[in-house]
């Protein structure tokens, strides 16, 4: 049961083999971590031991037996996402007493918890905290604010994003060229990736856009409403929300719109829940109800609303709502899946914008392990696009980086590796051949090349 491949790398106990240790294990052994994984269901870890390289260990994670027998001596990083946050601060507390040099990352869901962790992160031997629903809630309060978008990531201190938009029959972009895109759009921007029939494309200027593609473009911050003002997207302030499911993300989204002056009405069956919910926040319309019911849905006025938002735990439940505020013709909708593995299927769905809690929370984890492992030159932020297929990497030159000060066209970077974004002293660039970078500057670098870029000096050939 317990077989592991010999290798000269960071040793990493993951603790919960749920779809975060899951989902974890299968992108860090991918990038040649030796991964030990821990959990209590034998079933579970008999079938993550046929699918990937890592060695199990059967047993609680919280107990020095076990991590002893998790080879946590030897360890440099663990990971707690097991259910229970209680049983993954007190794995985080007991690692660190077998191993006082281990650093320790613990999934923490409960919102009474996210202020105490943090004050007590040293006393808790706690690296880094992650709160996947928060994350998620967080990530949706920043799509309702640019309704036009489908996704948003950023860059530079807020100064770059990268945005996803679909290409409809309608838009000014269907049947253009690339070259043609600045012209159109009078506005510079770049088109890193294009998803067409669920593949990662990387393309070059005589690329042809078609209704269906989905692409990411890269831009400066300031310019993302008139890049939505100039392909005729119209879009409003978000002043009513619909949520459906009471869930930890529907309360911290809640909570995060309320406070921006956007009035909530929030959708729940269970009736214990919409009682804690309305005490907790009493500024929001709590409807008990299930929102699977179309008339309940029409009668508290989806027809109406700015924004439909389904946050229920099921996921077919949240494709279906979506797809039925699409037809209701809501202007923004946003789907919550837990689990976000066909692609093709999902994108073929008139979904919107799709959050996946897991993929956020796991991005987080991984952007902190290579950070560990490369201290010099480590990325600042790691962000999966392109479900998946293309990650957007952000990196601060220094005097050390290769290349600085020669033009971008004199420089031989891997396969499917472009540069998208440079910001020198404050001022962002969509940069062209003859644009350079020097030390302090901060770079954004988009790979599809299925390398692992740990470092900026990954990118060269």
């Amino acid at each position: 049961m317990y077989t592991k491949k010999g290798r000269e790398t960071m040793k990493i106990i993951i603790a919960g083999d749920g779809k975060v240790g899951d989902t974890l294990a299968r992108q860090l052994t991918s990038e040649g971590y030796d991964i030990t994984l821990v959990d209590t269901d034998s079933e579970v870890l008999e079938s993550s031991a046929q699918r990937y390289d890592v060695m199990t260990v059967l047993g609680n994670c919280s107990t020095m037996e076990t991590l002893k027998r998790a080879e946590a001596e030897e360890a440099e990083l663990l990971i707690a996402v097991t259910n229970s946050d209680e049983g993954n601060l007190l794995c985080c507390l007991t690692a660190h007493s077998v191993n006082p040099t281990i650093h320790t990352i613990a999934r923490i869901r409960n919102p009474e918890y996210t202020q105490q962790a943090y004050m007590m992160r040293d006393a808790l031997a706690l690296s880094l905290s992650v709160n996947p629903e928060r994350q998620a809630a967080m990530e949706i309060g920043r799509l309702l604010r640019y309704p036009g978008f489908l996704k948003r990531e950023t860059f530079a201190k807020g100064r770059v994003e990268i945005v996803e938009l679909r290409i409809t029959p309608e838009s000014k972009l269907a049947g253009a060229a690339l070259h043609e895109l600045n012209r159109i759009i009078r506005c510079s921007v770049l088109v890193c990736t294009v998803i067409r029939d669920g593949e990662a494309i990387t393309p070059d200027g005589n690329f042809i856009l078609r209704a269906g593609d989905r692409i990411f473009v890269t831009a400066p911050s300031e310019t993302l409403s008139l890049l939505l003002k100039n392909l005729d997207i119209i879009t409003h302030k978000v002043k009513r929300v619909m949520l459906a499911g009471g869930s930890r993300i529907a309360y911290y989204l809640a909570e995060y719109l309320l406070k921006s002056g956007i009035s909530v009405k929030l959708i729940e069956r269970n009736y214990s829940r919409c009682v804690e919910i309305a005490e907790l926040l009493p500024q929001a319309d709590v409807v008990h109800g299930d929102a699977s019911s179309l008339d309940l849905l029409e009668s508290e006025g989806i027809l109406s609303c700015d924004a439909f938002v389904t946050l229920t735990g099921l996921d077919e439940l949240n494709m279906i709502l979506s797809i039925y505020g699409n037809q209701c013709g809501v202007p923004q909708v946003i789907t919550k899946l837990g689990r976000y593995e066909n692609t093709k299927i999902v994108d073929s769905l008139p979904l919107g914008s799709v959050i996946s809690p897991k993929n956020l929370c796991c991005n987080t984890i991984v952007q902190y392990v290579r950070a560990l492992r490369n201290k010099t030159g480590a990325a600042v932020a790691v962000h999966l696009i392109a479900d998946g297929k293309v990650e957007a990497i952000e990196f601060h030159a220094d005097q050390s980086t290769p290349n600085c000060g020669i033009a971008l066209k004199d420089l031989k970077l891997k396969k499917n590796v472009l540069i998208v974004c440079i910001t020198h002293e404050g001022v962002t660039e969509i940069p062209n051949g003859s644009s350079k970078y020097y030390p302090g500057d901060t770079l954004v670098i988009v790979s599809s090349s299925g390398n692992v870029i740990y470092s900026i000096d990954d990118i060269f050939a």
